[in-house]
């Protein structure tokens, strides 16, 4: 279909506009945060149907996957920030030590300001409505643009966005390189971007003109390490699972397997039981439940990589231009320099590399960027340890993948090349907020601040010295608490006597 652009001779007053609304306070009350939230829900549930049709239309995706991958998840962050927003926007007294007793110390929550949200067009809803959220919780006026790739649900939220958020501090903008690139000119209070690490770069670079920062969620080649103690029907299902699903078009996908050659024989013999579970013996025609590639561009760039990889096809790698169709592919003996292992795959190809042991699992995944996911599966406790504190990434998941995404307390966000940056659940809340620094003095301490004034002296500096540095534990003893208690009531008895009411 054709998406309708935004005019970019229209941006500079919708990025005026949205300005002067947060200036004007308008999104700063919690009732009228709540009150997005709410609309924001009733677009999603109220229009479940059509975002399904346009879901299936852009990627083939069933409703299933539609709902547990995209829509569900949405409409559950919207519910958890209407339910949690007073207490995370509550401000937060801290704790002090002896020389500020008598100030007041809190942190105040505070919108960042107005946010430029990108999203893509893998999960073109999710990732696009998530961090969105975050924004309407935090208070902050927001411009999103959803990819042109998966143009049905650009058009349709474009169409559905005006008769439920409020136009005067949310706005979309529709279109490509040519929108987004006249967008990255402004100056925003943060971007929020979702995509690829080639295209992170642009997004930083121009933030960087502004000093705006930025949270990117990028990608990488999220690896499987699998033990050979490894349940391989187990193993196999969850894996495949996690890697078929969406046609394997999702950023944690499991992008490869490194293992010993048994467990390879083993995994190779199991999954096409699993896959013909899944999907039947022909996932093209047979079900609806297999999604596609997004378009002929990502369609030939798979096809390119497989034609091009000296491993050994064990699995499928059958392809339909047409229909964009391209089988679930598993690609044994796939050597460490292989043009498979270069970059993210992206799609259902699942290559397995070969190893001799454990540890050469671990070199070879550290020698790699730091992947967004790591998927180790073993049945030893310890062996989990030894690869969880020899690797780094940017989340885990043990014994399965993909579903720390869909935990709302833990942090999702990758690391370096993988991305900068967390959201979901209060994360998200936080992202875009600042937390600004509160402290007040009165006026009656003067007698007491006053030893920090010239001229100085030997006696103000150990007075100062006393109030605001701490000694290391092992020099106390509980003579010293008892003298510290004394001063202190003394103190604060002079400071009393001497204010003036």
């Amino acid at each position: 279909m054709s998406l309708i652009h935004t005019n970019v001779d229209e941006l500079p007053q919708i990025v005026q506009e949205l300005r002067k609304s947060f200036h004007s306070n308008l999104t700063k009350p919690l009732s009228y945060r709540k009150e997005q939230l709410r609309n924001l829900y009733r677009m999603i549930n109220e229009n479940e149907q059509a975002f399904c049709d346009a879901l299936y239309k852009d990627l083939h995706k069933q409703k299933h996957e539609a709902i547990l991958g995209e829509l569900g998840w949405v409409k559950q962050e919207a519910l958890d920030a209407i339910s949690n927003l007073k207490s995370w926007a509550e401000p937060n007294y801290v704790k002090v030590n002896l020389g500020y007793m008598l100030n007041k110390c809190h942190v105040r929550k505070e919108p960042i300001g107005i946010v430029l949200i990108i999203g893509t067009w893998n999960y073109p809803v999710n990732l696009l409505l998530m961090p969105f959220i975050g924004a309407i919780a935090a208070g902050c006026t927001a411009i999103l643009k959803p990819s042109e790739l998966s143009a049905h649900i650009a058009s349709l939220i474009s169409e559905l966005f005006p008769k439920y958020l409020d136009q005067n501090a949310y706005r979309i903008v529709s279109g490509g390189v040519v929108e987004t690139t006249a967008l990255l000119k402004y100056r925003f209070d943060h971007i929020f971007y979702t995509g690829s690490g080639k295209v992170g770069k642009i997004i930083m670079s121009a933030a960087a003109e502004h000093l705006t920062p930025v949270t990117l969620e990028l990608g990488g080649k999220s690896p499987v390490i699998a033990t050979n103690d490894v349940d391989i029907p187990l193993l196999a299902k969850r894996i495949l699972w996690g890697k078929l699903m969406n046609c394997g078009q999702t950023c944690i996908a499991p992008d490869y397997m490194i293992c010993e050659r048994s467990v390879q024989d083993a995994f190779i013999k199991e999954a096409p039981k699993i896959i013909e579970q899944f999907y039947g013996s022909d996932p093209q025609s047979g079900t609806s439940d297999y999604c596609r590639i997004i378009n002929k561009n990502h369609f030939d760039r798979l096809q390119n990589l497989l034609n091009q990889t000296k491993g050994r096809i064990a699995y499928g790698g059958n392809f339909d231009r047409d229909d964009l169709y391209i089988s679930p592919t598993i690609v044994a003996d796939v050597s460490k320099d292989d043009k498979l292992m270069e970059d993210e795959i992206f799609g259902p190809i699942f290559p397995i590399i070969v190893v001799e042991n454990l540890d050469e699992a671990i070199e070879y995944v550290n020698s790699k960027d730091i992947p967004l996911a790591l998927y180790p599966f073993s049945k030893s406790d310890k062996t989990i340890k030894h690869i969880l504190d020899n690797t780094r990434s940017g989340g885990t998941v043990i014994n399965d993948c993909l579903m720390h995404f869909t935990v709302k307390e833990l942090p999702f966000g990758g690391q370096g090349p993988s991305g900068i940056g967390s959201y979901h659940g209060k994360r998200s809340f936080d992202t875009f907020s600042h937390e600004r620094a509160i402290m007040t003095t009165p006026f009656a301490l003067e007698n007491l601040v006053k030893a920090r004034y010239p001229p100085y002296n030997e006696f103000n500096a150990k007075l100062l010295s006393w109030l605001f540095f701490k000694k290391p534990s092992k020099f106390r003893n509980v003579a010293s608490k008892g003298v510290i208690g004394a001063v202190i009531l003394l103190m604060i008895t002079y400071v009393i006597k001497k204010m003036k009411f």
